[in-house]
């Protein structure tokens, strides 16, 4: 969506996350001492931590999700379900993960069958053996799906992550440590053809399970010889977590590879992520080895202070300085070894109804041992508030639909994804999505209008009219090494966007990533509603922004066709919570998206059957919000790239 966290069970169901944590540093040559957190219950957390959680980790929370299945109407019989069952490509979008659709229970749409929140990598030594990895819920909880391709993406083989059970020795001192559930990819390679996969695993708590153990960890995987057709077993940590104080989370992990040959730190893996804290804190860690993820050092803050960027730390605790709210992290590093992690900062003030906040980026030039001071990348200003836009779906924020409708409640949010210019290496950029831009200010109708006093979330005029407000993709450049960035002292109405195609000036672009080929082009994917009806019906596609020289774009529309909205993880109303966090993008060759696709249609057990006598029939439904239950896939394509 980018150590995730601790979930609990959502399904249909609002169940409470009452999970326990404690990170201890994995086993190593040198035994590092363990550092203490714990864990975190929905009920405790504060408005502004409901907001800022991941997607993933606020809907397996229970954060927001309807108490009763939506009442869907059974349509006719499939005529042919082995071939609804069993989709493939979509012309030029090629199918990822390769199972068929598992039939579920209507209560439980969306579980043991959706695919989200993808990431994609390839092979700096052979671009055509890519690995992706992504949100599997075939088995029924979700677990770290991937597949790879030895083709260029041309076509795809599952293979499996075995993260059944891992060393148990920080859990308890027990041989073994079972997990219930994973997720939240990221993947990579090293300069030596070595593919590595970072995924999260938890414990159901409680109120879900008879088992009272909450534990939680991000374990990094590696495959050796076979390009992502198998992996390592056990996974080793980067972040382990056992206790059961239920006050914190550990949440949004993201994975690099410095795969440089010539860089000083070549093949040391890094993973990020935000630790929130008993005391209220959020700060950005990182983790890094350089045994090829035998191990892994001791944590180290990432968002370090700034009395001037952070002047607004809350109630929370300052243990780390002032910018003590953060989330989002991603790093990525640069010829030099440098390494960069851009993240969201909500610790900037604000007056009157202007309700944004920004981006930061600091840097380290010893290999991750230490960050430098933060550096304003640029501000921005988050999504809707889902509940006061739409009615639906409290603390997340969402892109709405315009018009009447209000079925586009999906859990999004903004986040910066950045790379450095491997032509030009002390020039450094990062996207970031803004609700307010230069095509969606006040000039056409969109205002910002402060805070819901219900659940903090953002509130604009003009979020539901067409032509008024509009989500979008900007850039924001530094020529000096991150030492400061256009966006530094730029308003968001004034910095240019990547999404220039005629269609997208007035319509929403999200969950955007971000990749430079070797030549130097910038490459952003992201979901688009610039085609066809999109933007009223709340459809989407998948469309792909090249530039050569930052300042003017070719768009191309990646989807074959326009996606419906998600009905999969549904709320009352048959409209679907959650389809991922982010997507993600290589560009070794080629422009390589990856998303996830509704445009399967989902399947059910028609009315009365099976019962005795009458054999089992199989049809599709309609949510009552009309749209056509559907399910959750895998899709890439390869687009230009210069």
């Amino acid at each position: 969506m980018k150590s995730r966290l601790i979930l609990a069970f959502a399904g249909l169901c609002a169940v409470a996350l009452a999970t326990a944590l404690a990170i201890a540093p994995s086993a190593s040559r040198t035994q590092h001492a363990s550092a203490a957190v714990y864990g975190l219950s929905s009920h405790g957390m504060s408005k502004s931590e409901k907001r800022h959680l991941s997607g993933f980790a606020s809907f397996e929370a229970g954060i927001g999700v309807a108490a009763k299945a939506p009442a869907a109407r059974a349509n006719a019989r499939m005529s042919s379900p082995a071939a609804s069952l069993c989709p493939r490509n979509f012309g030029p979008n090629v199918m990822v993960n390769q199972n068929c659709l598992n039939v579920s229970d209507i209560d439980l749409q969306g579980r043991a069958q959706a695919q989200n929140e993808t990431a994609i990598a390839q092979n700096p030594n052979n671009p055509r053996q890519m690995v992706a990895g992504f949100n599997d819920y075939r088995r029924g909880d979700g677990t770290c799906g991937t597949a790879y391709s030895s083709n260029g993406g041309s076509s795809w083989t599952d293979s499996t992550m075995p993260n059944g059970f891992t060393r148990g020795t920080n859990f308890g001192g027990f041989p073994r440590q079972y997990w219930q559930a994973g997720g939240d990819p990221s993947v990579a390679w090293d300069s030596r053809g070595n593919a590595y996969y970072s995924c999260q695993v938890f414990m159901r708590p409680g109120g879900v399970t008879n088992n009272p153990d909450t534990s939680s960890a991000v374990y990094v995987f590696r495959s050796t010889g076979d390009a992502g057709a198998s992996w390592n077993f056990t996974g080793h940590p980067a972040v382990e977590t056992f206790t059961t104080n239920p006050n914190v989370l550990t949440d949004k992990p993201y994975m690099t590879i410095d795969n440089n040959p010539s860089s000083p730190f070549r093949d040391r893996i890094y993973v990020t992520w935000t630790q929130y804290a008993a005391d209220g804190s959020a700060y950005i860690y990182e983790v890094h080895s350089d045994d090829y993820g035998q191990t892994f050092s001791s944590p180290v803050v990432v968002s370090t202070t700034s009395s001037t960027l952070c002047t607004n730390p809350g109630s929370a605790g300052t243990p780390n300085g002032t910018c003590n709210n953060n989330q989002f992290s991603d790093p990525f590093t640069a010829p030099d070894g440098t390494l960069y992690v851009a993240y969201a900062n909500f610790n900037n003030t604000v007056t009157g109804t202007d309700n944004r906040n920004q981006v930061l980026l600091t840097k380290s030039t010893d290999g991750g041992a230490t960050f430098s001071a933060p550096v304003k990348v640029s501000d921005y200003y988050e999504l809707p508030d889902c509940f006061a836009t739409q009615g639906s779906d409290p603390f997340r924020a969402c892109v709405p639909e315009k018009g009447t409708a209000k079925n586009s409640i999906f859990r999004a949010a903004n986040y910066p994804s950045g790379g450095v210019n491997p032509a030009n290496p002390s020039q450094v950029v990062v996207t970031v999505a803004s609700y307010i831009n230069r095509d969606s200010n006040e000039s056409n109708g969109c205002t910002p209008n402060g805070l819901s006093s219900i659940t903090g979330g953002n509130l604009y005029i003009g979020a539901k009219t067409a032509g008024a407000c509009n989500n979008k993709i900007m850039l924001s450049v530094s020529n000096n090494s991150g030492a400061s960035f256009t966006g530094s002292t730029t308003d968001p109405r004034l910095l240019p966007v990547v999404n220039t195609a005629n269609g997208q000036t007035r319509t929403d672009q999200w969950f955007q990533w971000a990749a430079f080929t070797p030549r130097g082009t910038l490459v952003t994917s992201y979901y688009d509603r610039a085609y066809g009806s999109d933007e009223t019906t709340g459809d989407m596609d998948y469309s792909v922004s090249t530039s050569t020289n930052l300042s003017s774009f070719k768009v191309t529309r990646a989807t074959s066709g326009s996606m419906p909205l998600p009905t999969q993880f549904p709320d009352g109303h048959g409209n679907g919570q959650f389809i991922g966090d982010y997507t993600g993008v290589s560009a070794l060759s080629g422009a390589n998206p990856i998303w996830s696709d509704t445009r399967n249609p989902d399947a059910f057990n028609c009315p009365g059957t099976p019962a005795v006598g009458v054999p089992p029939a199989l049809c599709t439904l309609t949510e009552p919000s009309g749209i056509l239950a559907n399910d959750q896939q895998i899709y890439t394509r390869m687009t230009p790239a210069s």
